[in-house]
């Protein structure tokens, strides 16, 4: 016999409720013309971007188990991927801050961190890159 799901209202402590919720994509690879050394002009590197996102939305149930009351990660992924290969890069600062100002305009966004590494660059290290964030410290 089973009763699952056992609906558990209310018996959620206050210190054990949700305080924030994130949208996680985590080493997405991309592939982007990016670089400042002539060696890598024109010549298209793996990069893995993560994007965390703290969003409205997370911190109750959906209404339904439905695809409309989830936040759409094609949405995101496609758009990483559209801003990475539109054009030439120098700069990981660059490509990443572009990457956030889109993000970050998008509704319902309350914090994000978005991360860039080349994974290619040297032998003994698992990648380089940069990360910029809309808070100080581990999380918001």
């Amino acid at each position: 016999m089973n009763d699952w799901p056992i609906k558990l209202d209310g018996m959620v402590p206050d210190r054990l409720r949700p305080k924030s919720g994130r949208i996680i994509v985590d080493s997405l690879e991309v592939m982007a013309d990016i670089g400042f050394h002539d060696f890598e002009r024109g010549n298209p590197q793996r990069l893995h971007i993560s994007i965390e996102l703290w969003v409205d939305g997370l911190l109750h149930p959906p209404a339904a188990d439905e695809q409309a009351h989830a936040w759409d990660y094609d949405v995101v992924v496609k758009e990483v991927r559209r801003l990475a290969g539109e054009r030439r890069y120098n700069l990981q600062e660059t490509l990443i801050h572009t990457i956030y100002e889109r993000l970050a305009a998008a509704k319902g966004v309350n914090a994000l961190r978005i991360r860039s590494v080349k994974p290619d660059v040297y032998p003994d290290a698992r990648g380089v890159g940069v990360e910029i964030a809309s808070f100080d410290g581990p999380t918001p």
